[in-house]
């Protein structure tokens, strides 16, 4: 097992210095999305095709989480943050100098390979701080990655409405350098970390599925749900997950250990974590375009896409005024309860916005009530998987949670994008979804919401987490060998 160095900076400087690293990367998921209509004039490209932008950073976030985890148990957890950092802050000088659509989607997929970043923070916590800290912690930790989805709309609309498009990018890189240069001062290295061999084949059939899951999910709405290259992909997708289940299970070091990810705690929270991930997105991807649709539709705002990122604003910042009840909750009565309490506040959220959408305070109401819920529940996710998994596989564990809740994110997108562009009216010569569909999509997301929220209700008692983190807790679980 690797030895973890003292810490030698104050507990809040490393927890500062992580979080700010999970918002940077975060910020760059929605940076691109104020620039997806003016791309294809920019870089010469159909729409099609740039969706391009958004895709290939899921695919290769996707791909790397698994990957990042087991490597930072290998290789010690500060030295792939640094990576991580180092291939966001390249992929964004290669964006911002891009004059193709090539040269900009081969960026975007280097800025992909960081989105382990924020499972690396949380099991770094782990490895760093007393117990009776590590709730609140990983709290912050976990909704860092909202904080930043939510604030990256708004801040890139500004910059991108008063500078070139470039500055976005070089903001990004920037960001990305200025959190290295603070890893490297205050997180401390790990004096021997775990080694151990890679899994290649498990990674590489691992990888393979994930591309294939994520290209049949992302193009769906696209091209057609019955077409034949989403409905290849998705056959190649369960082919190579059978593959790659099989394999697991019989390597001696597989990349996930199916054998502890199958745990009732971890498989529960990582089913309930992919629903909650599909039901966070909904209040983003709907707001958005309800505020930008023409007043003459009858239920659009005709603002602008600043006015519709500011209005994302105010969820981040509850997501971060919620961590800390988030952490308090998982103190006194566990993690289980803030995860289903948040589940049921986002359901209750998205209900009242189906029966109530045409005012813009009800959509700000809304949208406060759906950043809280995602708070209480972020902060709760990393604490029930840390209680049930041995510490020398808390990064690998942590990344699979985040990869759950990225493919949930990406099942929201094209399932909503599908939906409405089913349904849609032409007024004053712009083709909108029609209202109905905006109130289907609403009530989908508060259907998944309370789902997840059952789907926790069945995870086993566990301790408060001032205690479930203690090494000591470590000799009560059953044998991995």
């Amino acid at each position: 097992m690797s030895r973890p160095e003292p810490v030698t900076s104050p507990p809040r400087a490393l927890i500062v210095v992580l979080a700010f690293a999970g918002i940077t990367v975060s910020l760059q998921q929605t940076f691109v999305i104020p620039l997806l209509p003016r791309l294809p004039a920019l870089l010469h490209a159909t729409p099609d095709t740039a969706s391009w932008a958004v895709t290939a950073t899921l695919v290769a976030g996707a791909v790397s989480i698994p990957i990042v985890g087991r490597l930072a148990d290998m290789w010690g957890k500060r030295r792939v943050l640094l990576f991580c950092l180092t291939f966001l802050a390249a992929g964004s000088a290669v964006v911002a100098l891009s004059t193709s659509l090539g040269w900009f989607v081969t960026g975007r997929a280097v800025q992909g390979t960081a989105a382990g970043v924020v499972s690396l923070g949380i099991s770094i916590l782990r490895d760093h701080l007393p117990p009776h800290r590590l709730a609140s912690a990983a709290s912050v930790m976990s909704t860092s990655l909202g904080v930043g989805a939510s604030l990256g709309i708004p801040l890139s609309a500004l910059l991108a409405q008063h500078t070139g498009w470039r500055v976005l990018f070089w903001t990004a890189g920037g960001l990305a350098v200025v959190a290295g240069a603070l890893v490297l001062l205050v997180v401390p290295r790990t004096e021997r970390p775990a080694g151990g061999r890679f899994d290649p084949l498990g990674a590489l059939l691992l990888s393979g599925a994930l591309v294939c899951l994520f290209l049949a999910v992302s193009r769906g709405g696209a091209q057609g749900w019955p077409g034949g290259l989403v409905l290849g992909s998705f056959a190649g997708a369960a082919a190579l997950l059978v593959l790659f289940g099989a394999w697991e299970l019989r390597t001696p070091q597989p990349l996930v250990d199916l054998r502890v990810s199958r745990r009732p705690q971890v498989l529960l929270t990582n089913t309930a974590s992919l629903v909650f991930g599909f039901a966070m997105l909904t209040n983003a991807l709907v707001f958005t375009q309800l505020v930008q649709m023409p007043v003459a539709a009858g239920y659009g705002f005709g603002e602008s896409m600043l006015v519709a990122g500011l209005l994302q604003a105010p969820g981040g910042m509850c997501m971060v005024a919620m961590s800390p009840v988030s952490a308090r909750l998982t103190v006194h009565f566990g993690p289980k309860t803030p995860l289903v309490v948040g589940a049921l506040v986002l359901a209750g959220s998205y209900g009242f916005a189906a029966l109530l959408h045409t005012e813009l305070w009800q959509l700000l109401l809304c949208t406060v009530l759906v950043g809280s819920g995602i708070g209480l529940a972020y902060g709760a996710m990393p604490s029930l998987i840390m209680s049930a998994v041995p510490a020398g596989q808390t990064a690998a564990a942590n990344g699979l949670n985040n990869l759950c809740r990225s493919l949930g994110t990406s099942a929201a997108g094209a399932v909503t994008g599908l939906l409405l562009a089913a349904t849609t009216t032409t007024v004053s010569g712009h083709v909108v979804p029609d209202p109905t569909a905006i109130t289907t999509v609403l009530v989908i997301g508060a259907a998944a919401a309370l789902l997840a929220s059952v789907i926790a209700a069945f995870l086993p008692r566990s301790r408060p987490a001032a205690t479930a983190d203690l090494p000591s807790a470590l000799r009560h679980e059953p044998s991995t060998a």
